[in-house]
């Protein structure tokens, strides 16, 4: 009987788990499968034929690895550039329509993306910043500052002001006190901050399609390319290399972010 009664427990236990890793596993037979078709159920051969092919020197997947870690980069800095005043100004300052300046934060995620991009496009043609870095750059921003300056604000929400106002009792400016006490002790809160944003940018694929292409291609771009093409193990490889900064993300963030901190984002 006990161990009747831990049987459903298993079941759902077992199926979330091949809900998670089956795709996964999936995704690593395809990466390392050389044969297979229909109706074998796993890969007559494996090998490293294509992982040849993607590293290759002339390939496109280390250029477009180049050119999406870079249109991830600076979309860090502008969405840290932005996030950082406003964070600090949003958890200190008393704001009128602090909640509705929050929510405006998240208004590009609440529309369509597919008919935005199509209109943005649209309006960066007549601007001549279609496949160009700096457009690609400003849609991921965009997107990027939700949650940029959400969490930068909770990380300096999270920080005692009476710290603060010690450190200008003694004769510390206000930049002083900034810089010497409250940015360090943001800091872990505003590093997680920019590996969302980073992460966001590298996966980012509809934006950069309708306003980068031809011109920009990145990995997401290339992935989605060899997928229709049918080369399903370049795309596995690519979706694999992708994988690896989230799950350095998913560590990151366990480390730094703790609960008291998210906490903080609505108060």
């Amino acid at each position: 009987m006990i161990q009747l009664k831990w049987l459903p427990r298993g079941i759902v236990l077992g199926l979330l788990i091949f809900a998670i890793f089956g795709p996964l596993a999936n995704l690593a037979l395809w990466a390392f499968a050389e044969q297979w078709y229909y109706p074998h159920k796993l890969p007559l051969t494996y090998g490293f034929r294509f992982w040849h092919q993607v590293f290759k020197p002339r390939g496109d997947a280390i250029e477009s690895l180049y050119t999406s870690v870079t249109i991830a980069l600076f979309t860090v800095a502008a969405c840290l550039a932005i996030a950082l005043p406003a964070g600090y100004a949003l958890a200190r300052l008393r704001l009128p329509f602090r909640a509705v300046i929050m929510l405006a934060f998240l208004l590009p995620q609440a529309f369509p993306s597919l008919a935005v991009y199509i209109n943005i496009a649209r309006l960066f043609y007549g601007m001549g910043m279609n496949g160009t870095i700096t457009g690609v750059v400003l849609v991921h921003t965009v997107h990027g500052l939700v949650f940029a300056v959400w969490i930068t604000t909770a990380a300096f929400a999270a920080i005692d002001r009476d710290l603060e106002l010690a450190a200008r009792s003694v004769g510390a400016s206000a930049l002083r006190a900034f810089m010497n006490v409250t940015l360090p002790l943001a800091a872990p809160g505003i590093m997680a901050s920019a590996v969302f944003v980073f992460l966001e940018s590298l996966d980012e694929f509809t934006g950069t399609f309708f306003v980068g292409v031809p011109d920009v291609i990145t990995l997401p771009l290339l992935m989605f390319t060899a997928s229709i093409a049918g080369n399903y193990q370049i795309a596995a490889i690519t979706a694999l290399i992708l994988l690896v900064p989230s799950i350095a993300f998913m560590l990151f963030v366990e480390r730094f972010l703790k609960a008291d901190v998210m906490a903080k984002v609505g108060a």
